[in-house]
């Protein structure tokens, strides 16, 4: 086992007891999902001994090449792998060969065509929308008030089970700004919430390494971590 790595869960397990301490929430309320693009397979299999269940992956195809084989699924029989990067609706197909969430659905195109897929393949994906809160032109994702109405849209589709949404803060280091930005995606995940009362509604994806406490603490129920956990990556 990596003796970095065991250090820096712990770190980050004990900023998650603190941030749950300071907004009155219970730790068993945040998932972490590492982040292990770039990192060789070995890392999720680390990971997984330490007890780490849900582990995300940027591109496409870095996935098929690191997890195609099956081996770590072999392995790590209780992990779920996320694609949380930007899909195009032409690699649908070949992401869910491997991933079994998508975390990163920005129009009713892409979610016709995980739908169409998951059918075909028999099974059910758990999808989260993507929302740009920050609105920087540069990142993927909705427009805050577009949430509902694709939300709606989603909900009948068969194969779909829409959990809730993602966002990525703000890359700023001013904490009212990133704080901000957290606390719209959660208005809009109560909206979605009471207008449409979805069945698998419960997951706020938000904060990364450098901003998880303050997503913590604005309510967060998954965050996705990659150098906290496995140190810089290589440029």
């Amino acid at each position: 086992m990596d003796t970095a790595l065991r250090t820096n869960h712990d770190i980050v397990l004990d900023r998650i007891v603190a941030a749950c301490r300071q907004a009155d929430r219970s730790p068993s309320e945040v998932t972490v999902v590492a982040i292990t693009k770039t990192f060789p397979a070995s890392y999720i299999s680390n990971a997984y001994a330490l007890g780490i269940r849900h582990f995300g992956e940027n591109r496409v195809q870095e996935m098929l090449d690191k997890l195609g084989d099956g081996k770590v699924q072999r392995e790590c029989h209780e992990a779920t792998l996320h694609l949380v990067g930007h899909l195009q609706s032409n690699k649908v197909r070949k992401a869910l060969q491997v991933a079994s969430a998508v975390d990163s659905v920005d129009s009713f195109h892409l979610a016709q065509a995980i739908d169409r897929v998951a059918d075909e393949l028999g099974r059910a994906v758990r999808i989260l929308i993507e929302v740009n809160t920050s609105g920087e032109p540069q990142k993927y994702g909705i427009p805050p008030n577009q949430v509902l109405s694709l939300a709606e849209s989603i909900l009948p589709l068969p194969s779909l089970r829409l959990a809730g949404f993602m966002t990525v803060g703000p890359n700023v280091d001013d904490e009212d700004s990133i704080r901000r930005s957290f606390a719209e995606l959660r208005k809009r995940f109560q909206e979605v919430k009471e207008k449409l009362h979805p069945s698998h509604w419960s997951v706020l994806s938000m904060g990364m390494s450098g901003d998880y406490p303050i997503a913590i603490e604005e309510g967060a129920t998954e965050i996705r971590l990659g150098t906290a956990l496995f140190g810089t990556r290589s440029p």
